[in-house]
């Protein structure tokens, strides 16, 4: 079915991406089930961190899933993708699977960085995991100017959720218009609660990058409907009613739900089955999460360096016995 989509806001472009987007059955099943799947992962996740199972940052992603399922359709797995901390859908979309995401939270040995790097340090091929960039963000500017320069095919990618931790952007910024700030860079600014909207205009930058016209900035306006992080309730800056406003007029597994059930593209019952297999994958992925051992003692210097350290450095050589003295 062909679908209309909102118009994006253009900085130094002449025209954008489309305002129509056509959804075939097959990928509208796909993309359904990949945001329920993160949105339920990051339901288990607040679970298990209540629990004290989960410790330490960990930053959920829940209400911006058309984000990371919007771009990851919109590029080919052999591109390269960097992300900040709230990681674990990109971890998921990049080819992470659930067990192995939830292991790493809970810091097990079958985690997808061997349970050794925690909610913002997973990594797969092609995807250099979590950074966590707050501080950080002044060297925009110049990395901007460098991939100006050397015309970078880098899509640069400003998933506006509205707050900086607990800050909210009007408050934080004279100019919200992120999509702007590449200045020389060309930018376009979206809904970034719809996935074909998402899709759709990153098929668009990724185009204008391989055609050799240099960096592209995308500003997604979204919203994350848990706190900046676990140790954030995410209330004393915004109002309840403001959250629930968001989930029921604008939640991206809604708004794909109701497209295809008002195109006879899927029934109520098709999309009930798949809920019911990512909550059955979920609830497999945490037992396998809080049973699965730890990470001996030994690994602990393993994997600091590629191969053999480079000079003598105390603490990283793989040989070294530790011994616990709790």
């Amino acid at each position: 079915a062909t679908f209309d989509i909102k118009k994006c806001d253009l900085h130094k472009l002449e025209e954008g991406p489309p305002l129509q987007a056509v959804l075939t059955r097959e990928e509208g099943l796909q993309y359904y089930r990949t945001m329920q799947t993160i949105r339920r992962m990051e339901l288990k996740a607040d679970q298990l961190y209540k629990q004290k199972i989960i410790r330490g940052f960990c930053h959920l992603y829940d209400g911006q899933e058309a984000c990371a399922v919007g771009i990851e359709t919109g590029i080919n797995l052999s591109d390269h993708l960097i992300t900040a901390y709230r990681a674990h859908g990109y971890t998921l979309t990049r080819g992470g699977t659930v067990r192995e995401i939830m292991a790493e939270l809970t810091g097990r040995r079958g985690g997808i960085a061997k349970g050794k790097g925690g909610s913002m340090h997973m990594y797969t091929k092609h995807f250099y995991g979590g950074n966590g960039i707050v501080g950080a963000q002044g060297q925009i500017f110049e990395t901007y100017n460098m991939a100006s320069l050397w015309k970078l095919p880098c899509i640069f990618i400003c998933e506006n959720n509205k707050y900086g931790m607990g800050t909210s952007v009007e408050r934080a910024a004279a100019s919200t218009d992120y999509y702007k700030r590449g200045d020389f860079i060309p930018g376009l600014r979206l809904d970034g609660m719809d996935v074909l909207c998402v899709r759709e205009a990153t098929k668009f930058a990724a185009e204008h990058c391989r055609s050799g016209k240099g960096p592209i900035l995308m500003e997604l306006q979204t919203y994350r409907y848990h706190g900046h992080s676990m140790s954030d309730p995410g209330v004393s800056y915004r109002t309840r009613e403001e959250i629930q406003e968001v989930r029921s007029k604008s939640d991206p597994i809604s708004m794909l739900k109701d497209r295809m059930l008002s195109n006879n593209m899927a029934s109520v019952e098709e999309l009930k089955e798949i809920d019911v297999e990512v909550r059955k994958e979920i609830e497999d992925a945490a037992q396998f999460a809080t049973t699965d051992p730890e990470p001996p003692l030994d690994d602990l210097c393993n994997h600091i360096f590629y191969n053999d350290p480079p000079m003598e450095v105390r603490g990283t050589n793989p040989w070294t016995k530790l011994k616990s003295v709790s």
